[in-house]
């Protein structure tokens, strides 16, 4: 079941996309953080996916601020373009404070349990990592956060249990900063990488260029496994 839910701010409001199991609760939340296209079909698509695994799944508009509704395709023509230029001007620090008072509305919806747990794409595995550092969420999944090896200083920061899935030849997260990222996190012990090689940026990603079922099943199992031990 589909619905809306509106998250307020200092400086306005977003909404966000929300699937609901068919069972009744309680639920925990999982949140789901996009990738530069937006909540598109993909994002849309996962959500029901976590619905039909029992969690409230809630899926934030990020872009609020610039293109409220925003909903791309990689397929399209100048929606690549459209994205990055959104990406690029995308304030990091207010994203996550979105993130953060979305958990807090997360808790209070009907049928939550309380427990909420975050996870992201791309865009959205940077937001997830920062989360992790930043946010009281119960755990996170953070998948090929580009850019994340900028903020390493942060990973101190991180409690609560972290699990992180990096493409092994990623065009967007190169071999140095794939052994920083990991580097920082062994240490943690909440935190657990897994490095899937051969695999490009976005080869979870639904009907993707780079999606790859074997690994993506792989990669989705552990991410399953590790929800349910941590917000069940």
């Amino acid at each position: 079941m589909s619905e809306q839910l509106e998250v307020r701010v200092d400086d306005g409001h977003f909404t966000c996309h929300v699937e609901r199991p068919a069972a009744p609760g309680p639920h925990p939340v999982i949140v789901i953080l996009q990738e530069i296209f937006g909540v598109n079909e993909g994002i849309r698509s996962i959500a029901r996916k976590y619905a039909m695994k029992g969690y409230i799944a809630v899926a934030p508009d990020l872009f609020w601020r610039s293109e409220p509704g925003l909903s791309l395709s990689e397929d399209k023509e100048g929606h690549w373009q459209r994205g990055f230029a959104l990406y690029t001007a995308f304030d990091i620090d207010r994203g996550v404070r979105d993130i953060a008072a979305t958990i807090r509305a997360a808790r209070t919806l009907p049928d939550a349990s309380g427990k909420v747990g975050v996870t992201g794409y791309c865009l959205g595995g940077l937001l997830t990592y920062l989360s992790a550092a930043r946010t009281d969420a119960d755990a996170f999944v953070a998948y090929y956060g580009g850019g994340t090896d900028r903020y390493l200083d942060e990973a101190r920061n991180i409690k609560a249990p972290l699990l992180y899935h990096l493409a092994g030849a990623d065009e967007y997260i190169g071999p140095e900063a794939q052994h920083a990222i990991m580097a920082a996190l062994d240490p943690l012990p909440n935190a657990l990488a897994f490095v899937y090689p051969g695999r490009d940026h976005a080869f979870a990603r639904p009907n993707g260029g780079h999606y790859h079922e074997a690994d993506a099943t792989s990669a989705n199992s552990r991410t399953d496994a590790f929800l349910l031990q941590q917000l069940r």
